[in-house]
């Protein structure tokens, strides 16, 4: 027998809906379960089921009795029911289990309530409000959640590979089982035009960042765990980005830009049938037909009441806000949008959180237009039916409203930024830096030639599938891939000393839908951010190269695509470590360039310095992983960067910039570049892993915004 470790609580992330008296993991480990632990239809057997099953294990977890606390809010969802936090009433079980759980005084502690609680409550409330304090406990900052995709694989992929994936383990022993594969095309045809860019919406890796992204900003909880520095801009900021990358990948397959959902009361073109189906609950996720109508609802046993004009209501009251820079607090007084903190209070408005400054009169408009779509098949509950997939952050990507929905968001942010007075050209300036050169680098390629693929990839269903034999059973995927490349960056430093400056690096499509030039002020908004990072500049001349697999923005390909019970390094191999334990938020790696066209997209690569001087944070520096950090922050401290995030595109361009190019300040350079497709399956290169710097390859002493942070 062995005391409880924070490792050995990622066994109970093990085969879900498996109790937890069947030993866990390939290892078979056992965990001695006091009895009054189970649940009440075991309690009557309890001797005999904890004799037949401890003699299976060939390990055994001991666990304290400890004193139990007050569970009867998260209990009072049924274990299998549908749970979502963007249901107020959910959030609010997710929020008591979660400080529950944040409360424990030690992982020990922690094991046992988290062992009480796994086979009495609902299992997804269970595992989110877990998740979530895992990645904020200290004692647990060593600890890599399993992915989501691997416990809930239901929520990512075509549910008809799940009976396939029970028989092959039934029937082929674990060394002989061969990947299932999932063709690229299983939700639907080109006949729908939205499906020319399921494979976008539908990537595993996109979704496991959403998800994972609001486990690091969770709706509810404990508020040192929602106020996060800057928790409001970030969620504008991520989801802005999401949508100039989608953007993107529309013209890229002849489609227009995304026609924000504007209109609450028109139906809605867009049909979705997600091809998925839940195993907690049973059933398949519900589809929604071609002009569905939204409408009011009242879903009792969702505790959830409200109608459209009450979405319109709250829309109206921030449009207000926005128009008058100021916002109504709950006692009558005024608190301004300012330049520096308003866009931050409006996205904790919009979102919204616990952080919205008056929930009572600027309300859920987020949330309740994403249940008001999920709900739209059943908005009454006759039917007995539970939301579809936009009510779910796992899955809510993969419809094509979504986009919709945010493009509405998105809108009411840029109606705010365009308050803000353009950027002076001090401010976009940085005295004595000229940036000479951009180039951009692909072995195999033209210069700067971007050249994108598909790839084939495989994940492991085994922790998923519960009451089946045991060993690896893979499912493969075919998703869009990049070759890397490496920027090549010149820039002249006439200022006479020494300086540091960040460097920015943006991509954006050059025309629009008609194949004419897009304006500045169209053209900004679908600037896709593809690194950020700092660099020093020596007098005269330099040369800067940088990785693209080094991006500040993504989590490396193994994040998405690994089994954590192989490959792992040696304890002692500190470097090794670090590189297998990816903290997990951050955009894939597989996803960081658009797909491009066959006969090569014409896009404009931006980069800027910036004087490093005015954007740092002065803020301590511990170690730890650091991957991700535009979208996702870093632990405990101060986002990285004193500017506005999306910076310099985030406003509008002063009246004489009509174009890109009259925008560019001699610290900055546009760059043409052409981003080729290749209709074809590449296996993936593997590259050799950047260091424990990731970011050491200026002059072999530049620092780095990124560099040594602790990061989700």
């Amino acid at each position: 027998m062995s005391s409880s470790t924070g490792k050995d609580i990622l066994l109970l992330f093990d085969r879900p809906q498996e109790p937890l008296f069947i030993p866990k993991g390939e290892e078979r480990v056992g965990f001695d379960i006091p009895t009054n632990y189970l649940s009440d239809k075991y309690q009557p057997v309890a001797g005999r089921i904890l004799n037949r099953f401890g003699a299976d294990s060939q390990r055994t977890v001991g666990l304290k009795n400890i004193s139990i606390p007050d569970l009867s809010l998260p209990m009072s969802l049924g274990r299998n029911d549908s749970f979502s936090h963007l249901i107020p009433a959910h959030r609010r079980m997710a929020g008591r289990l979660v400080e529950l759980f944040l409360g424990m005084r030690t992982v020990e502690d922690l094991m046992s309530l988290a062992a009480y609680c796994r086979d009495r409550l609902n299992l997804q409330l269970f595992y989110y409000a877990l998740s979530v304090a895992i990645v904020h406990r200290r004692d647990m900052s060593d600890v890599s959640l399993p992915h989501h995709s691997e416990i809930f694989p239901d929520k990512y992929m075509d549910s008809s590979v799940f009976h396939r994936a029970r028989e092959e383990a039934n029937v082929v022993p674990a060394g002989s089982r061969t990947p299932i594969e999932i063709p690229l095309d299983y939700t639907a045809t080109d006949v729908d035009p939205e499906h020319r860019v399921a494979y976008w919406r539908e990537d595993v890796g996109v979704n496991l960042n959403h998800w994972h992204w609001h486990l690091v900003y969770p709706f509810d909880g404990p508020i040192v765990v929602v106020n996060k520095d800057r928790r409001g801009e970030l969620f504008y900021y991520m989801h802005h980005q999401m949508q100039a990358r989608y953007n993107t990948e529309r013209l890229c397959n002849g489609l227009r830009r995304v026609v924000p959902l504007t209109d609450l009361k028109a139906s809605i073109p867009e049909a979705y049938f997600p091809k998925l189906d839940s195993m907690v609950a049973g059933r398949s996720w519900p589809a929604r037909p071609k002009d569905f109508v939204l409408s009011d609802l009242d879903r009792k046993v969702d505790q959830l009441k409200f109608s459209i004009d009450d979405i319109l209501r709250f829309k109206d009251r921030i449009i207000e806000a926005i128009r008058t820079r100021r916002v109504l607090l709950p006692n009558g007084q005024f608190q301004p949008l300012d330049e520096e903190r308003g866009i931050d209070t409006l996205g904790n408005m919009i979102e919204s959180s616990i952080l919205n400054p008056n929930q009572a009169y600027y309300g859920d408009m987020h949330n309740f237009l994403h249940l008001a779509i999920s709900y739209c098949h059943d908005p009454d509950h006759r039917f007995l039916e539970s939301f579809g997939v936009m009510g779910d952050n796992t899955t809510a990507m993969r419809d094509p409203i979504f986009y919709r929905v945010h493009g509405f968001v998105d809108d009411l942010f840029n109606m705010y930024k365009a308050t803000l007075q353009p950027y002076s050209q001090q401010q976009l300036g940085f005295a004595g830096i000229q940036v000479t050169e951009v180039r951009v680098n692909s072995p195999g390629s033209n210069p700067n030639t971007l050249s994108t693929h598909w790839t084939k990839s495989d994940i492991d269903l085994s922790r998923g599938l519960d009451f089946a034999p045991r060993g690896s059973t893979l499912v493969r995927i075919t998703h869009l891939n990049h070759d890397e490349f490496t920027y090549s960056i010149g820039v002249n430093n006439n200022s006479g000393r020494p300086a540091v400056g960040t460097v920015r690096v943006f991509i954006a499509p050059k025309f629009n839908e008609q194949g004419s030039l897009l304006s500045f002020n169209e053209q900004r908004l679908m600037m896709i951010e593809m690194d950020k990072f700092t660099a020093n500049l020596n007098n005269g001349r330099n040369v800067i190269t940088r990785a693209s697999t080094e991006s500040a923005l993504t989590i490396p390909f193994e994040a998405t695509f690994r089994n954590l019970d192989e490959g792992r390094p040696d304890e002692t191999d500190l470097q090794g470590s670090d590189r297998f334990n990816f903290c997990g938020c951050g955009w894939p790696q597989h996803m960081l360039v658009p797909k491009g066209t066959q006969q090569g997209y014409p896009m404009e690569l931006f980069v800027m310095v910036t004087n490093f001087q005015l954007d740092k944070i002065d803020q301590a520096e511990p170690s730890g992983c650091r991957n991700g950090v535009s979208f996702c922050g870093l632990r405990d401290l101060k986002y990285p960067d004193r500017r506005a995030m999306g910076f310099p595109f985030d406003r509008a361009g002063a009246a004489n910039v009509r174009l890109l190019r009259d925008f560019v300040t001699p610290n900055m350079k546009v760059q043409q570049v052409t981003v080729r497709f290749s209709n074809i399956v590449k296996p993936r290169a593997v590259s050799r892993p950047a260091n424990n710097n990731r970011n050491n390859n200026f002059n072999n002493n530049n620092r780095n915004m990124n560099n040594n942070f602790r990061q989700y």
